[in-house]
């Protein structure tokens, strides 16, 4: 696929936070990452607010298995409570996506310039991400480095269709969707035989209202450009 990669996401512990779970404080794993989840690790392999990523498919590797854990989370009055999170252990998954220029930053159609681009996200695959990787909470640190989607032995290669109900499938942004409101995507997955294939945003229904919310200004005051950001990478800096 056309600015695409391929790269495998693997931790050893992994907290793709059911929202339902949220309320007494208590944390709840989902059984597999959210696309939200998955484009926030492609965007901390490589962002600008020039691109949109868009995740397609995501190939489970491990068998999905839990663990609780007495957490004291912070507690700014000052109390001493603990509570119980139960988190994925020993995740690891191979990830396809892809980028596509984000239409509505009509502000930053300088910098549209698709194959540095994508250079630079492959540069920063193998890098191993130009941000820290996190797998849906900063205490669980992940790691990325590129594979071929498809390789290897799977745990559920053969395993049929898994149905996960109703999932978050992400969060829609001002800058994503022209609309001056943040909203949350709902949708049900299915996994047949490890993978799981995505529907893009867009193609989401069931879509709930949050909160409004506008657009950050971006321009050549505050952004670099495709071209000086790959000057500098050749250069060492």
């Amino acid at each position: 696929m056309r600015n695409s990669i391929e790269f495998e996401l693997y931790g050893p512990y992994a907290l793709f936070t059911d929202p339902l779970t949220k309320m007494g404080g208590e944390k709840m794993t989902y059984n597999v990452p959210t696309y939200q989840a998955l484009k926030g690790i492609v965007e901390s392999i490589y962002w600008k607010p020039t691109l949109m990523m868009i995740v397609d498919e995501i190939r489970v590797m491990n068998p999905i298995k839990m663990e609780s854990k007495g957490i004291r989370p912070i507690d700014y009055g000052g109390g001493n409570t603990l509570a119980n999170y139960t988190y994925l252990k020993d995740v690891r998954y191979q990830v396809r996506a892809h980028f596509i220029f984000n239409l509505h930053r009509p502000d930053m159609a300088f910098d549209r310039n698709e194959h540095k681009h994508h250079n630079i996200l492959k540069r920063s695959l193998r890098a191993g991400g130009r941000r820290d990787i996190f797998l849906g909470a900063r205490e669980c640190q992940g790691y990325v480095e590129p594979v071929e989607f498809g390789s290897g032995e799977g745990f559920y290669d053969d395993y049929g269709e898994i149905h996960f109900g109703t999932m978050v499938h992400g969060i829609n942004y001002p800058d994503e969707t022209g609309r001056n409101t943040m909203e949350v995507r709902l949708w049900e997955p299915i996994m047949k035989n490890g993978v799981i294939k995505f529907i893009r945003p867009d193609e989401c229904t069931n879509i709930r209202t949050l909160s409004e919310m506008e657009a950050k200004a971006f321009s050549h005051s505050n952004v670099e450009s495709a071209d000086e950001l790959l000057k500098k990478l050749e250069n060492g800096r």
